[in-house]
């Protein structure tokens, strides 16, 4: 009876650090498993990425319109378009750049001084008129015919007939700036045929032609070949003939 409990006490020990060792065998594993981050279970065996990218094309983030921003972490960005009210779409993307275009009708512009011309006979269509009002005066128009604005400076240099000497200017007629003329405008100045001396002292006669030059922007003479117009019928001129400077009115030109 003895030897039988014993071998039972025996067997009874032996069992139970059997199963005391097996716990131990089980925690340790738990407590390492915890320890080194390794989950017991795969929970996917999908590629690294799949669910990343599935979630990007879902639900795409909003940037900022036009700036191209690319800040943050993850998948890149895909490109997106959203539509406005009125049809018309705003797109982001990855990538840098502000989305500013050039301006349309940039080469519109006004003509920049650069581009302008001087006045001459090749680009004007020169005509010489004899006015109601006032007396004693002839009217020259000077119209641009040309495609690029030009410059009329100072004052029509005028020759009569044969004649080589040229008419004086009248002072009181310079304009504060110099007039410009674009594609089809036109300039303006009047010719006053006699001064305050009479015609038999300043040596007065009819003229049948009149020659008009044009002034050179240094002023250094003229510029050009002269158009040369027939004067009307019984155009009297005295040797106090003078001429206004150019003027950008028809008004201005006659009022002196």
């Amino acid at each position: 009876m003895r030897t039988f409990r014993t071998r039972t006490t025996a067997a009874a020990a032996t069992a139970f650090l059997a199963a005391l060792s097996l716990t131990a065998c089980q925690n340790g594993g738990s407590d390492a498993g915890a320890a080194s981050g390794t989950p017991a279970v795969t929970a996917s065996t999908a590629p690294v990425g799949a669910a990343t990218q599935a979630d990007a094309k879902a639900t795409p983030e909003a940037g900022t319109a036009g700036t191209g921003d690319t800040t943050g972490s993850g998948a890149p960005r895909p490109r997106h378009t959203s539509l406005n009210d009125d049809g018309t779409g705003t797109g982001t993307s990855a990538g840098t750049g502000t989305g500013d275009k050039a301006k349309p009708g940039a080469k519109d512009k006004a003509a920049t001084p650069a581009s302008f011309v001087t006045c001459t006979s090749a680009n004007t269509r020169v005509t010489v008129t004899r006015p109601s009002r006032p007396i004693n005066h002839l009217l020259i128009t000077a119209q641009n015919t040309g495609s690029r604005t030009c410059l009329a400076y100072a004052a029509p240099l005028l020759r009569f007939d044969d004649e080589q000497a040229a008419p004086g200017f009248v002072e009181g007629s310079r304009p504060q700036a110099v007039v410009t003329l674009a594609p089809g405008e036109a300039a303006y100045a009047s010719v006053i045929l006699s001064g305050e001396r009479a015609p038999e002292e300043a040596n007065g006669r009819v003229t049948k032609r009149l020659g008009v030059l044009f002034a050179a922007r240094d002023a250094s003479g003229s510029v050009g070949a002269p158009a040369t117009v027939k004067l009307p019928a019984g155009t009297y001129k005295t040797d106090d003939v003078a001429v206004t400077y150019w003027q950008s009115s028809l008004d201005d030109a006659l009022s002196f």
